[in-house]
């Protein structure tokens, strides 16, 4: 790796800090699982803290356990589709097209950040692995100097800023869910559409000042002249080499070597949205988390062309949505504890949390509380929709003691949840892979937009959140 001889100017101030900050991160950060099982003792003691029997604790861990198993999937699938379309051939040739827009190093930083966050909207697993192809396409370009590490931070933008106001926002999905909705919430919460959280214009307000100024932040703090380290200094290795897909050796193999099926399937998947969008509303539609992951998965069937394509990629993306399948159990048992178990006076956990947040009142104080307290638990639970099953039971409850508008307090949650991302590197792993880097290569830029952003989100959603008025929860009818 090369090494200027001098301390240059990027490393001084705020970023010289940051890389301090990212190498003891490395060092004694535990694993995101770790740190689930520890937030499941931890609110275990806290309810026998409580009052609540070891009888009655344990039997709220195991009934609870598999309550998000559902849920679980669909956030296995959201990370497996944004993989799956993200390595598609079509996309692949689009980002190398992408690739020959910008004109200068510090556009070039910008300019991966923008789209990075431009694609999260939709898909904040595609994002990442979009990010860090676009930014490989660019830094393989010669004649252009650029810092394959500001590349990589600007990647992230996506899942570290506004990911979660677009459609694929885990806690967005799940309250427009009602059928992934634990009871206890669904009691609390009613059904909330995306009419009343990432569509409302609040929350794209919100979303346009984010983007603005983070592609300013990726701009401005791009390294320039000596201080810039390519991916040629760093000693990363650029060639792609596509995967190879053995030839067919048998008559048996015709169809999986075929775009027959594949096409066939796409239209099926074509007529029943179209049967969907003449007999239903189209937010009900758009919110439907079911609805996105089938039409992200065929969409990645029909891009890969055929089946076997198809499955070579799904094959890779499987490893990447480890963590979800093994963490999301252990976040539904702690809300679990939280919301069911019962100390001598009666009350839950959930139910004295829900009492702290409602004796700070409503408005500004309020929707400042919320945001703060979403920060510092997402950086010990780095999980949206596992976060929010955690956080929603007394959020949403306290939010409706002192009337505050429930879609806006889902976004205030969403604004806050990704802050913790640009510290804690749980999600860097799948642009690591791409990228071939460390986090403490990526976490001084990502932290300089941490320091920015947040007094920027907390006036945003103190501002904004006068703007409501208190709408009473939309609870489901029974047949």
């Amino acid at each position: 790796m090369a090494t200027p001889a001098v301390e240059t100017d990027s490393e001084k101030g705020l970023a010289r800090v940051a890389q301090a900050l990212a190498r003891w991160t490395e060092d004694w950060f535990p694993d995101a699982y770790v740190v689930a099982l520890a937030g499941l003792i931890l609110v275990a003691a806290a309810a026998l803290a409580n009052g609540s029997s070891p009888q009655t604790v344990v039997d709220a861990f195991g009934n609870g356990f598999w309550d998000l198993t559902a849920f679980t999937l669909q956030m296995a699938m959201v990370v497996l589709t944004g993989y799956v379309v993200a390595t598609s051939p079509p996309v692949t040739r689009l980002i190398d097209r992408l690739a020959a827009v910008p004109r200068s190093a510090a556009g070039a930083v910008s300019f991966v950040a923008l789209l990075s966050m431009s694609v999260s909207l939709l898909n904040w697993a595609l994002s990442l692995v979009f990010g860090g192809l676009l930014a490989r396409a660019i830094a393989r370009r010669s004649g252009l100097r650029v810092d394959y590490r500001a590349l990589g931070a600007a990647a992230f933008m996506g899942i570290g800023s506004v990911w979660a106001l677009g459609i694929s926002s885990s806690a967005a999905q799940l309250q427009a869910t009602p059928a992934s909705l634990p009871p206890t919430l669904l009691r609390i919460t009613g059904v909330l559409d995306f009419g009343h959280t990432i569509f409302t214009w609040q929350s794209l307000c919100t979303c346009a000042v984010l983007v603005a100024l983070t592609v300013a932040i990726a701009y401005f703090s791009a390294p320039r002249g000596a201080a810039i380290e390519t991916a040629q200094d760093l000693r990363i290795d650029l060639d792609d080499e596509p995967a190879e897909i053995a030839p067919r050796s048998r008559p048996g193999e015709w169809l999986e070597y075929s775009r027959i099926l594949p096409m066939l399937v796409l239209l099926m998947t074509a007529g029943w949205l179209i049967s969907q969008l003449s007999s239903r509303p189209v937010l009900a539609i758009i919110s439907s988390l079911n609805c996105y992951l089938l039409v992200s998965l065929m969409l990645g069937l029909a891009l890969h062309g055929t089946p076997r394509k198809f499955l070579q990629a799904v094959s890779l993306a499987v490893p990447v949505t480890a963590g979800i399948l093994v963490q999301y159990p252990l976040y539904a048992a702690i809300a679990a504890i939280l919301s069911k178990a019962k100390g001598r006076d009666g009350h839950t956990l959930s139910e004295h949390l829900a009492a702290v947040f409602t004796d700070i009142g409503g408005g500004g104080n309020f929707a400042v509380a919320i945001a703060l307290y979403t920060v510092v638990l997402g950086v010990f639970i780095p999980s949206g929709g596992g976060k929010w099953l955690i956080e929603a039971p007394f959020v949403m409850q306290s939010s409706t003691d002192v009337g505050m508008n429930l879609g806006w307090t889902v976004q205030i949650y969403n604004v806050a949840e990704a802050l913790p991302n640009l510290i804690n590197p749980f999600f860097m792993v799948p642009l690591l892979a791409v990228l071939r880097l460390r986090a403490r290569d990526l976490v001084g830029f990502t932290f300089l937009q941490f320091m920015i952003h947040l007094p920027v989100v907390l006036l945003l959603v103190w501002l904004l959140g006068t703007t409501f008025d208190y709408v009473p929860p939309i609870l489901p009818t029974t047949p």
